[in-house]
């Protein structure tokens, strides 16, 4: 196989070719490369051990940095799409946070008065 390429602007002339099963040959403009292939070889992805998630839990996040002015829900209530969970006040102005999923209440993370910073998780849904 023969290759023209431009790296940088400088031009290059590679040649690469098998000389049998076991040995590959590069050339670049005037000089060789010779390599042995090898048998084993190893992944291209290395594995990894990614910690465990919980898929089923959802969780709401305050959608700007501010103090919690009121809870409407409690642990174990069920929620719907779009039902508001939490007032926040921010720039006094009160945001109505809503839920993005239905679900059952896990865990709330919040509590009134608490200062909160944008994307912040406040209530966990299973």
């Amino acid at each position: 196989m023969k290759l023209n390429l431009k790296i940088k602007g400088k031009k290059y002339h590679i040649e690469i070719s098998e000389k049998d099963k076991e040995i590959i040959k590069i050339k670049v403009e005037d000089k060789e490369f010779v390599f042995k292939k090898e048998e084993k070889r190893e992944p291209l992805i290395a594995k990894t051990s990614l910690p465990k998630r919980n898929f089923s839990e959802k969780k709401i996040t305050a959608s700007i940095a501010g103090t919690i002015s009121e809870i409407f829900v409690k642990e174990g209530e069920l929620v719907k799409k779009n039902q508001r969970v939490i007032l926040l006040s921010a720039m006094k102005m009160e945001n109505e946070i809503v839920s993005d999923f239905k679900g059952r209440v896990k865990k709330i993370l919040a509590q009134k008065n608490q200062e909160v910073k944008n994307e912040d998780v406040l209530i966990i849904l299973d």
